[in-house]
């Protein structure tokens, strides 16, 4: 999954000449906390948030302050061809909360925190109808791929397998999400086979 599949295109922007007031008016306008800064030509020169804004509100009435005094002018970015993992990574290592998507130097979009969970949240198939099965692998005997054949085996239609990292003495533990379907013949099998079920959500 990269960036291009769920960045925004439509993107409200602002000039480094805007004043702080109008920046703010323009934000809550439109209902963003985010504001790319741009020349004419469409290239990104700086970044904006509300917070960044109000910072200076009450500076702003007392002197004339524009956005280019307030704007981060080397901000952080992302390609429409980098993975959403990077774009996470940046995102949770700098503490922003979203990311103007550059072609060279040119701004083709933004893509937000909101947009990074809404595609892993897709990506999980969380929003369907769906069941989750946690389950611990110990021993050279019991595999990955042994218990996806299991659970195919019982009718069980995978939708996506998240490994969650252990602790250091902890076994492997992989959280299945699976169509919804019952549960009680699936957790049987699989203890059956010796196969620990650390937790189940119908």
């Amino acid at each position: 999954m990269i960036v291009r599949h769920w960045m925004t295109t439509d993107v409200v922007t602002t000039t480094k000449e805007a004043s702080v007031q109008d920046a703010l008016k323009l934000m809550k306008r439109h209902s963003i906390r985010h504001l790319p800064v741009v020349q004419s030509d469409g290239t990104l020169v700086g970044w904006v948030t509300d917070a960044d804004l109000r910072s200076v509100l009450i500076a702003s009435m007392l002197e004339e302050l524009s956005v280019e005094d307030v704007m981060v002018r080397r901000p952080i970015t992302v390609s429409p061809e980098d993975s959403l993992e990077t774009a996470a990574q940046r995102t949770l290592e700098n503490r922003i909360g979203g990311l103007p998507v550059v072609e060279g130097q040119k701004l083709v979009g933004v893509i937000t925190v909101v947009d990074i969970l809404s595609a892993f949240i897709s990506m999980l198939g969380l929003m369907q109808s769906s069941s989750r099965l946690d389950v611990k692998l110990a021993g050279p005997k019991q595999s990955l791929d042994g218990v996806t054949r299991l659970l195919q085996n019982k009718g069980a239609e995978i939708i996506s397998i998240c490994y969650l990292q252990p602790t250091a003495a902890d076994e492997a533990v992989y959280s299945f999400r699976i169509k919804k379907c019952p549960m009680d013949p699936l957790i049987g099998s699989l203890k059956e086979e010796g196969i620990e079920v650390v937790s189940a959500e119908a």
